[in-house]
């Protein structure tokens, strides 16, 4: 690799111009960021072991010893590494893709985190609800409702604006993963009230959840909703992520509607996703019926 390379790779991996590299790409705010964030990890070892042709097939492999990192991290790490150097090659800085022939890791289609069961879910409301009537734990329960009762996706939560929000009607416009417009979705009852009660408690303009530190004209992140329902996880003692939710929410309608209604309120492109989420109901409830078959041939008392 040329001196030039060198010196860019280094400067990059400094953290000045990697946000520059992504700039060009037609992504969310979001996806660029989380690029931005991402690549670091790669540059760290592009400077550290040094740049040649084999050098993301050996970051792969450097990811493949990582124990830290589930599948699905691994390969958003790769996949990134992968874009940012395919996107060098577009700009000139490097003669040849070195990201050609080199796979991602193989992952299991079904998910590797349990969601939160509608037992969880209750304790979690129970919990929210008990605490005292604070502007943030107002946005709490608000958000809590988003989650549980509409299976909102977080992001979905972070790009609300105050206006998409009708209580009269009690509807809102949700913009997607993905997409380019948003959607009518209907509130239920409880969210609606939680939503109002949060409105009249903040009167929010703009966004309708905004952070509460030093940056108030901040729209929320997805980091801070993690991080607040995280807190409550810990003391209830659930190992589970907030995208627990949104397993959740699909799993109880799967249990009691047609999984093309399903698609359509849960707002998933994906009907292959959907089956994924279909097979792991019916495999609990038929699990029991397997047991009963075979408690038959129980020879143990």
């Amino acid at each position: 690799m040329s001196t030039n390379r060198k010196i860019l790779l280094q400067r990059l991996s400094k953290g000045n111009g990697t946000e520059t590299i992504f700039d060009s790409l037609d992504v969310s705010e979001s996806t660029h960021q989380e690029y931005c964030h991402r690549i670091g990890l790669f540059l760290s070892y592009a400077q550290r072991y040094g740049f040649n042709q084999q050098s993301y097939l050996a970051f792969k492999r450097y990811l493949d010893g990582r124990s830290d990192y589930a599948v699905s991290t691994k390969n958003k790490y790769l996949i990134t590494a992968k874009i940012f150097l395919r996107e060098l090659v577009r700009r000139g800085v490097l003669p040849i893709d070195v990201t050609q022939n080199v796979k991602i890791f193989k992952q299991s289609k079904r998910h590797r985190r349990q969601g939160l069961t509608d037992t969880e879910v209750k304790l979690l409301g129970v919990k929210i609800q008990a605490l005292p009537k604070t502007p943030r734990n107002s946005r709490l329960q608000a958000m809590f409702s988003l989650l549980a009762y509409q299976g909102l996706r977080q992001i979905e939560i972070v790009r609300l604006d105050v206006e998409d929000i009708d209580l009269e009607k009690e509807t809102a416009l949700i913009l997607g993963k993905g997409e380019d417009d948003k959607e009518l979705i209907y509130l239920t009852p409880v969210t609606a009230r939680a939503v109002r009660d949060y409105i009249r408690l903040h009167n929010p303009k703009g966004a309708l959840f905004s952070s509460m530190g030093n940056r108030k004209r901040d729209r929320l992140s997805t980091r801070t909703i993690k991080r607040e329902f995280q807190s409550i996880f810990t003391q209830l003692g659930y190992e589970k992520t907030v995208h627990g939710f949104r397993h959740f929410y699909i799993t109880e309608l799967l249990k009691n509607m047609d999984m093309r209604d399903v698609r359509k309120f849960s707002r998933h492109r994906s009907m292959e996703m959907l089956i994924v989420y279909d097979d792991e109901v019916s495999l609990k409830e038929k699990t029991a019926k397997v047991f009963q078959v075979m408690e038959q041939f129980n020879m143990c008392g």
